[in-house]
């Protein structure tokens, strides 16, 4: 390995996933992969213990979500720049992603120039979009000004949650009224719970109703 390789570390919760981009990543003179993560708990670790130039990381991860195991890497090994190469492309992974910190954001799926690119613009301290991702970004950047929206480091579907949590119903309810499972659910409310730092249910009423949230009946 070449002193000036850039040293990359890829985690993503996929073994395929894993072993396609480290076989062509290796394949690239200049890259060297230091290691991989199979969740975000273990991409915080490789990011302080091997102290990559990028790790490339998925957003849908068990345990830490690449959005969180990003917000924590920027607090524990912040020289480490983050790429997130994710099959998501909604605006609320996006702004999610750039909030965290993250330095660049390319979609699955993208030629491996396109992939070996961003890598080598977040090592040298570049801001990277894919194409799409760019378009959507200058999209929203153009866009007019629109109303402050409550508790915006949450997702809309989270928001959604949080307004029916403060509205009075149950996960069950809340289940049923988006159509969605019931521990997908759990997994929003312990997300929201982290995000605005509350220990329980009543303490995530209050702040939601203090905000004008909950004034829908559930029932409806």
């Amino acid at each position: 390995m070449a002193g000036s390789d850039i040293r990359v570390v890829i985690a993503d919760d996929h073994p395929v996933v894993r072993g396609g981009l480290s076989a062509l990543l290796a394949s690239v003179p200049s890259i060297a992969v230091a290691g991989v993560a199979a969740d975000g708990r273990e991409a915080v670790h490789a990011a302080v213990t091997l102290r990559p130039d990028v790790l490339v990381m998925d957003i849908q991860m068990p345990g830490l979500t690449g959005i969180d195991a990003t917000r924590e890497i920027l607090r524990v090994a912040p020289a480490v720049a983050v790429l997130m190469l994710t099959m998501f492309d909604d605006d609320d992974s996006v702004f999610a992603a750039m909030r965290a910190g993250a330095r660049g954001y390319v979609l699955k799926g993208a030629q491996q120039a396109e992939i070996v690119r961003a890598i080598q613009a977040v090592a040298a301290g570049e801001a990277i979009f894919g194409p799409a991702i760019a378009r959507r970004v200058l999209g929203l950047v153009g866009a007019p000004p629109t109303a402050d929206v409550p508790f915006e480091d949450l997702t809309s579907r989270e928001r959604e949650v949080l307004d029916l949590i403060a509205a009075g119903a149950r996960n069950t309810e809340i289940a049923r009224r988006m159509s969605i499972a019931p521990k997908t659910v759990a997994n929003h409310i312990s997300a929201i719970f982290t995000k605005l730092q509350v220990a329980d249910r009543g303490e995530v009423i209050i702040l939601a109703r203090d905000a004008g949230l909950g004034r829908n009946d559930p029932a409806t």
